[in-house]
C-alpha cells in the first residue's frame, strides 16, 4: 500500500497545481473560481508527458482538470482532510520538506566540498591541550601558556613537549596519528588542515579547551582496505606456546598451500574475526589502533599475504582482500551532505541562514534575559533543577521576530532541554547562558522562518499543496474506488459475467525450454531432452554430460504471443527442432497443448478488478458532476484556445 501511495503522489506532483495569482476566471466549481493561469500551468507542464494525443486537445484536457478538481471537492466534503492518518502523513512530509528550505544551500555545498577535499588527504599530527577550567574567566591565561608550550612543541617535538608538560589531568600532550575529515571536532580539524606540515598552529579553542597542533605530515588518502588476519596473542594461557614460533608454524602451512581462512578459524586468537576466516571490517588510515598493522596492510597488493609482523597485541599474518581508492565526489556527495548536517558544521549552516534572515526580518534580542536567568540556574542547574522565583516573569520577551515573541518561558524550556548535556560537563552558569542564549536566538529565528515558510516561499507552498492534494486524492480513491472494486465480490462477478468475452486465453503450451548460445551445443542436448520427460532427470543428465554451465532450462505455460516463443513454433506435443530466437538457440520440449478459451474470474481477476474500477470511477465522476455545480466561461475558453493555437 505504501508503494501505491508513493507512486500516486509522484504522478500527482507532475501536475504542479499551485495557488497561482488571479487571472481571468476560466471556470467556477461550487462558486470557487479557477483561473486560466492555474489551468495553463497544469496544461503546459503536462503537455509533453501525455502520450494520448486526444488528451492534448484543450477540451479533453479541461474535462480531466474538472474531474481532478471535483475529486478534491468531494474529499473535503467527506472530511478526509481531517482524518488523523492523513494529518500525520502530511505533517511528516512537511517536516522533511521544510529541512530543505531552512538551510543555506551555498554554505552546505561549500562545506560538503571542503569535507571531500579534506578526505582526500590524511593528516599526521600531535597536539597540546589545556583542558578548560570552568572557574577561569580570563582566557588569556591559557592562551599565554600555550604560546610557551608552542615553542617547545615546535623545537623539541612531541616527545620533548610530552616529557615537559603532560600531566594527564589539566594538560594533555598526545600523538594523534593519522586522521581525516570527520575524525576530529570540526574546529580542530579546520586548524589542522590549514597548518602546513612541520609547522605548529597558533593557540585555538574547542569545546574541550585550548590547543596548539603540530602537523607532521600530509599525504594523499590511501583509500579503504579490506583485510583478513591470523593473530597469535602475546598473552597465552598455555605457557608452552611461544607466540613467535606459533605464527611461523602457521606461516609455513600457508606456504605449503593450506587455505588462509581455514587456518584463521583454527588458530587465530582474534575470535571476533576468526569465525569469518579472519576477515576484518574495511578500514581507512587512522581507524585502527595499530599503525604497524595498518601500514603493513596498505603495503600489500590485492590477495597478497604478508610475512608475520608484530604489534603491541601480538603476531599477525595479514591477507589483503582488496584496496579501494576514495570514491568520486559525486558518489560520496549524498553521504557527505548527511554527515555535514549531523556534524558541528551544521552550526555554520544555521548561522549562515540566520544571518541572511536577520537582514529580512525585524529582530530584537533582550540580553537582560541572561542576567535574569543567572540566579535561576545558579546552584541548581547542574543537578537537574531550577530556582524559579515566586514572581517568575514567564511572558517577558527574550527574542522578537517581526510579530512573533519568544518569551522567558520559551527560553526556560530550551534550557531544560539542554540540561542533561551540561550535567556531564565542568563549566559555569554564565558560560551556559552565553552559549544557549545565542543558540536560542538562532532557533527562534529559524522557528519563525519554518512557521511562515508557506507565505514566504512560493516553491515550498506549491510543492506542499501538491502533496496535500495527492494525499487527499489517494485517500478518496482508496475509499470510493479501489477498495470497492476489490472487495465487492458480487459486483465484480456481475461485471465479469457481462464482459467475459474480453478475457481470453490464447493457445498455450506447457513447455520446458533449453537455451544455449550456439547451434552445436543445441544439437548435442537434443537427444537428452527427447528422452527425459522428468525435469529432475533432465537436469541430472545435462549436468552429468557437462552441459550444466552451457544450458539454461526454463519451464512454464506460455501463450502463443509470448516473447519467449518464436512466432513460427509449431504447437505439437514432443521435442521441437532447434530455433534461433532472441539471439539464442532453443529446443522446446512441449508436454501439453492447451487450446484457447475464456479465462475464469480467478485467472483474470487482476484485469477484471482494473476494468471494474474504471467503470465505478466513470459512474462516480458522473455523480460528482451532478452534485457540484460546474460553470465554464466559454468566452474565456474561446480566447484561451486562440492563444494556444497561435
Amino acid at each position: 500500500m505504501r508503494i501505491k501511495l508513493l507512486s500516486f503522489i509522484i504522478l500527482l506532483l507532475c501536475f504542479n497545481l499551485s495557488s497561482a495569482q488571479k487571472d481571468e476566471t476560466l471556470l467556477t466549481i461550487e462558486g470557487e473560481d479557477v483561473s486560466t493561469d492555474e489551468f495553463l500551468k497544469l496544461y503546459n507542464k503536462n503537455l509533453d508527458l501525455v502520450k494520448d494525443e486526444s488528451q492534448k486537445q484543450l477540451d479533453t484536457y479541461l474535462e480531466l482538470f474538472v474531474s481532478y478538481k471535483l475529486k478534491l471537492k468531494e474529499a473535503e466534503r467527506l472530511g478526509l482532510n481531517k482524518d488523523a492518518n492523513y494529518k500525520r502523513e502530511f505533517e511528516n512530509y512537511k517536516k522533511q520538506l521544510t529541512k530543505n528550505y531552512l538551510s543555506d544551500n551555498k554554505v552546505t555545498d561549500a562545506l560538503v566540498k571542503e569535507a571531500y577535499d579534506r578526505m582526500s588527504y590524511d593528516i599526521k599530527a600531535s597536539h597540546i591541550l589545556i583542558l578548560e577550567d570552568p572557574e577561569e574567566e580570563d582566557t588569556l591565561v591559557a592562551y599565554n601558556k600555550l604560546l610557551d608550550y608552542r615553542k617547545t612543541l615546535s623545537n623539541k617535538g612531541y616527545q620533548g613537549a610530552k616529557a615537559k608538560y603532560h600531566n594527564g589531568n589539566s594538560v594533555l600532550v598526545e600523538d594523534l596519528g593519522y586522521f581525516s575529515a570527520f575524525k576530529m571536532v570540526y574546529d580542530f580539524e579546520s586548524v589542522a588542515y590549514k597548518t602546513k606540515p612541520g609547522e605548529v598552529s597558533m593557540p585555538f579553542k574547542t569545546d574541550f579547551g585550548y590547543h596548539v597542533v603540530k602537523v607532521d605530515e600530509k599525504r594523499p588518502s590511501r583509500g579503504t582496505a579490506t583485510a583478513a588476519h591470523i593473530m597469535v596473542s602475546l598473552k597465552q594461557n598455555d605457557s608452552t606456546i611461544n607466540p613467535e614460533e606459533r605464527i611461523n608454524q602457521i606461516y609455513k602451512k600457508l606456504e605449503q598451500g593450506e587455505a588462509f581462512d581455514a587456518l584463521a578459524k583454527q588458530f587465530s586468537d582474534d575470535k571476533s574475526s576468526a569465525r569469518n576466516g579472519g576477515k576484518l571490517r574495511a578500514f581507512k588510515s587512522g581507524q585502527l589502533s595499530s599503525t604497524v598493522f595498518e601500514n603493513a596492510a596498505f603495503e600489500l597488493d590485492n590477495e597478497e599475504i604478508s610475512k608475520p609482523i608484530k604489534t603491541k597485541f601480538g603476531w599477525h599474518i595479514i591477507k589483503l582482500i582488496n584496496k579501494q581508492p576514495i570514491q568520486s565526489f559525486e558518489e560520496l556527495k549524498p553521504s557527505l551532505e548527511s554527515q555535514v548536517k549531523r556534524d558541528a558544521r551544521s552550526k555554520l549552516i544555521n548561522s549562515a541562514m540566520v544571518n541572511k534572515l536577520s537582514k529580512r526580518y525585524e529582530i530584537k534580542k533582550n540580553p537582560e534575559a541572561k542576567v535574569y536567568f543567572e540566579p535561576i540556574l545558579k546552584g541548581a542547574y547542574f543537578s537537574g533543577k531550577f530556582n524559579l522565583p515566586k514572581d517568575y516573569k514567564s511572558d517577558t520577551p527574550v527574542v522578537t521576530v517581526n510579530d512573533s515573541v519568544y518569551t522567558n518561558n520559551d527560553f526556560l524550556h530550551h534550557l531544560k532541554a539542554k540540561q542533561r548535556k551540561y550535567m556531564r560537563q565542568q563549566t559555569t552558569v554564565k558560560k551556559v547562558l552565553e552559549t544557549e542564549f545565542e543558540l536560542f536566538y538562532e532557533q527562534s529565528v529559524l522557528d519563525f522562518r519554518e512557521k511562515n515558510l508557506v507565505n514566504e516561499n512560493k516553491d515550498f507552498a506549491d510543492v506542499l499543496q501538491e502533496y496535500r492534494d495527492g494525499l487527499l486524492l489517494f485517500a478518496l480513491m482508496e475509499k470510493e474506488i479501489w477498495n470497492k472494486a476489490s472487495k465487492d465480490s458480487i459486483g465484480l462477478k456481475k461485471y465479469y459475467d457481462a464482459n467475459k468475452v474480453k478475457y481470453q486465453w490464447e493457445d498455450r503450451i506447457d513447455v520446458t525450454i533449453a537455451t544455449t548460445n550456439n547451434a552445436v551445443d543445441a544439437e548435442k542436448i537434443m537427444p537428452i531432452i527427447r528422452r527425459n520427460d522428468s525435469l529432475s532427470l533432465l537436469k541430472s543428465e545435462i549436468k552429468n554430460n557437462g552441459f550444466d554451465k552451457k544450458v539454461i532450462l526454463t519451464t512454464g505455460i506460455f501463450e502463443k504471443s509470448s516473447l519467449k516463443l518464436p512466432s513460427e513454433l509449431e504447437f505439437k506435443i514432443g521435442t521441437s527442432k532447434i530455433y534461433n530466437h532472441n539471439d539464442g538457440f532453443h529446443v522446446f520440449k512441449i508436454h501439453d497443448v492447451i487450446e484457447a478459451r475464456e479465462k475464469t474470474l480467478k485467472e483474470a481477476r487482476g484485469s477484471v478488478v482494473n476494468d471494474y474500477q474504471n467503470q465505478i470511477e466513470e459512474e462516480w465522476l458522473a455523480s460528482l458532476r451532478k452534485k457540484f455545480k460546474v460553470e465554464v466561461n466559454n468566452k474565456v475558453l474561446k480566447r484561451l484556445k486562440t492563444k494556444i493555437n497561435n
